[in-house]
């Protein structure tokens, strides 16, 4: 034989039937069909037997054919204009996670900022007849640029401004900038300050007046947060307006930050001006992002808004009302938690 010979080409085999599963196990097609689609009348050894057949033999079935004679695609979309997918990607995990396990698929589309491209997407998803869509953004008191609220499928809403009479679900932000003020507190902090983004967020409203709640709770002096951009350079100014005064008597033991870049900044500036955290001062961020918050030194106490578990109850939501049963509409808001790492300090500091 040469031994320039080409190799015999390699060539898919074709998939199994369901002529083939019924011969093998000795029924009609007929009765294979409806065993496998958990219908018609037969003992549960039968019905058993067929799809261990099936299984042994590798039978897929056809999804189209499961489509049409359930009148359900089994696939839902999931919409969202946050580009770096900083919060859509852990919520689609949640969502993939409440519905896997039923046999749906999620396929994710990004609409930017863009009203031309979510109506094109939109359509895609009607033409694919996807079973209902989650919707999800960068913000929650925004919508996204498309119109949702008069299609004839279900829609939720997760970590964005839900239409009126639709559910919508978000993280309690007000919730965990309690349990951010509050652990500061057990650990004998009582000259709290608060860094955060910009007035135009509803979040930093929110979690502000938590702020303020819990110091007035407890006796303790309340100063304004101050108000800037969700970014590392500006925690640093922040440190300087805070820690600029002469004397440590005004300068805060604490700082509660509206998210994970703002505190690196501020730990950051701290440590270039020789002030050691948590020792002299206790940082605690919000989003728990974990690639910030563990490279942050110390590394970062940060509020975890619970994406995934946010997602997996849109994903649950959307399922039941899919499966015909009536959801309440509004806003449900669902707790945070606190991730406690080495920037909060401990109650001996």
């Amino acid at each position: 034989m040469p031994s320039d010979a080409e190799p015999a080409p390699v060539s898919a085999k074709p998939p199994v039937t369901l002529r083939e599963v019924a011969a093998a196990a000795g029924v009609s097609v007929a009765t294979a069909s409806k065993a496998l689609n958990g219908q018609g009348r037969m003992t549960a050894e039968t019905r058993e037997r067929i799809r261990e057949t099936a299984r042994l033999l590798g039978f897929r079935p056809n999804s189209l054919a499961q489509s049409l004679l359930r009148k359900r695609s089994f696939t839902v979309g999931l919409l969202t204009n946050d580009t770096y997918g900083r919060f859509s990607l852990p919520l689609m995990a949640g969502v993939s996670d409440a519905l896997v396990d039923k046999g749906v698929s999620v396929f994710l589309c990004n609409v930017e900022d863009d009203p031309r491209l979510g109506q094109l997407h939109v359509e895609a998803m009607l033409d694919k007849r996807v079973d209902g869509i989650v919707a999800t953004g960068k913000r929650i008191d925004r919508h996204l640029p498309v119109d949702l609220s008069n299609l004839r499928i279900p829609v939720v809403y997760a970590f964005t401004q839900p239409d009126p009479g639709a559910v919508g679900l978000v993280s309690d932000d007000a919730g965990g900038a309690r349990l951010a003020v509050e652990q500061f507190l057990r650990l004998g902090r009582r000259r709290i300050a608060h860094v955060s983004g910009p007035a135009s967020f509803a979040v930093v409203h929110a979690r502000a007046e938590a702020y303020r709640d819990v110091l007035r709770e407890n006796g303790l002096p309340t100063a304004e947060p101050l108000l800037g951009a969700w970014s590392e350079a500006w925690g640093r100014d922040a440190v300087a307006r805070l820690f600029g005064k002469a004397g440590r008597e005004g300068w805060p033991d604490a700082v509660f930050c509206g998210n994970d870049q703002i505190a690196r900044g501020v730990i950051d500036a701290l440590r270039e001006r020789g002030i050691r955290v948590p020792e002299d001062v206790g940082v605690i961020g919000f989003d728990n992002w974990e690639i910030v918050a563990e490279a942050t030194r110390p590394p970062l106490t940060s509020i975890d808004m619970n994406l995934a578990s946010l997602g997996r109850e849109a994903g649950l939501a959307l399922l039941s009302l899919v499966d015909g049963q009536p959801a309440a509409p509004g806003i449900r808001k669902l707790p945070c938690r606190l991730v406690v790492r080495q920037s909060c300090g401990s109650p001996s500091q």
